[in-house]
């Protein structure tokens, strides 16, 4: 099959499937908002917060790492245990709602211990997020193009990835740090209000 066959076997389904749609954008907005900061965070670390260093950076990670995927299992089974997809959204939004105020609270970091706070904080967030995510976009993905609807996916979310690195670069070195963590916000926050553009299709399958 060509490309123009491809194109069109997928544009056929992805333009049906609203919560494919949505999710899409939603996660876009929230990974590009998180992307700005990502690649200058061990420089805000070291640069803006007092007696902070390498291993700040280090514990701080490991902190995200430790919460996102210790709580995964178990939010895994609540959501399992759970019939129909009405919890799954709201572990979902919740967990989003929770990125997004993590992503402020940079704003009025000023000490590592305040740091590794939000950090676990952050990890419980995602952690709900992205399982609840990965559950509910899984079932609804379209079955004659699971491939290309994920690849789409995975390619709108690096190229956004892509842009916001640079962007939150610039942003950084003109306006501050401040600056940069208030549009993350933003942007992250605008991701998951797109989340409820589907909210009454779960409760009416429930």
């Amino acid at each position: 099959m060509n490309i123009k066959g491809i194109y069109k076997i997928f544009w056929k389904n992805f333009k049906g499937n609203k919560i494919v749609q949505i999710f899409t954008i939603s996660d876009l907005l929230i990974l590009s908002g998180l992307g700005l900061v990502e690649p200058l965070f061990a420089v805000f670390i070291t640069n803006q917060i007092v007696g902070g260093d390498v291993f700040t950076v280090g514990l701080a990670s490991s902190i995200f790492a430790f919460f996102s995927g210790f709580m995964a299992i178990p939010i895994a089974s609540f959501i399992d245990s759970r019939r129909g997809e009405k919890d799954d959204f709201w572990v979902l939004l919740i967990g989003s709602v929770i990125i997004t105020a993590a992503t402020f609270s940079y704003l009025l970091i000023k000490e590592p211990w305040q740091l590794y706070l939000v950090q676990a904080f952050y990890g419980t967030g995602a952690a709900l997020a992205t399982t609840a995510w990965y559950a509910i976009f899984s079932r609804h993905l379209d079955k004659d193009s699971v491939a290309l609807e994920w690849s789409f996916y995975s390619s709108v979310i690096s190229l956004g990835g892509a842009a916001s690195a640079a962007l939150g670069g610039a942003i950084a070195e003109v306006f501050g740090f401040n600056a940069l963590f208030l549009v993350s916000g933003v942007i992250t926050f605008l991701g998951s209000l797109f989340l409820l553009f589907v909210a009454d299709r779960f409760y009416k399958k429930d």
